[in-house]
């Protein structure tokens, strides 16, 4: 089974990495309000422990997502199978179900579609294209490939 990174924009790895940033800095103030006895003066120290306890658990699941975005998103095909993985979503898509795959190469994306008229945008690297093709008509050959090349534009022509 081959294994295609998932690739992240840019600025989605700034936000997963801001996200990550926050959720550690939550969970070390509340970390920091826990052992300072913050919740000592207070009339009735429930409300605050449930809301210490609650930060905990928000930020430690926020960290975990997002975590997992950034190391367990991934396309894998083999044994007739697409499978996709993007943090703890997971799918399976069955080669034998694919049509055709369609490379655009003005808007530089690869698009999987399927004969219930289901399609996946496939996000790695273009240089893996290539790559990606080929492991999927190893599963199955039938499924057509297009490239969609650029092409002269009615605008983009040279005025006579």
């Amino acid at each position: 089974m081959k294994v295609f990174k998932f690739r992240f924009s840019k600025l989605t790895t700034g936000f997963i990495i801001a996200g990550l940033a926050l959720a550690v800095a939550a969970f070390g103030v509340t970390l920091y309000n826990v052992i300072t006895f913050d919740y000592e003066h207070t009339a009735d120290p429930t409300y605050k422990i449930v809301g210490f306890a609650a930060m905990f658990f928000v930020s430690t699941l926020l960290a975990v997502l997002l975590v997992s975005l950034l190391v367990s998103s991934y396309y894998a095909v083999g044994n007739k199978t697409l499978k996709t993985s993007f943090g703890l979503v997971k799918s399976k898509f069955s080669t034998d179900d694919m049509e055709s795959i369609i490379l655009d190469r003005e808007t530089d994306k690869l698009a999987v579609h399927m004969k219930n008229s289901q399609f996946i945008m496939i996000a790695v690297k273009p240089e893996w294209y290539e790559d990606f093709v080929t492991e999927l008509l190893k599963c199955n050959p039938s499924i057509e490939y297009t490239v969609n090349s650029v092409t002269n534009k009615p605008d983009d022509r040279p005025k006579k």
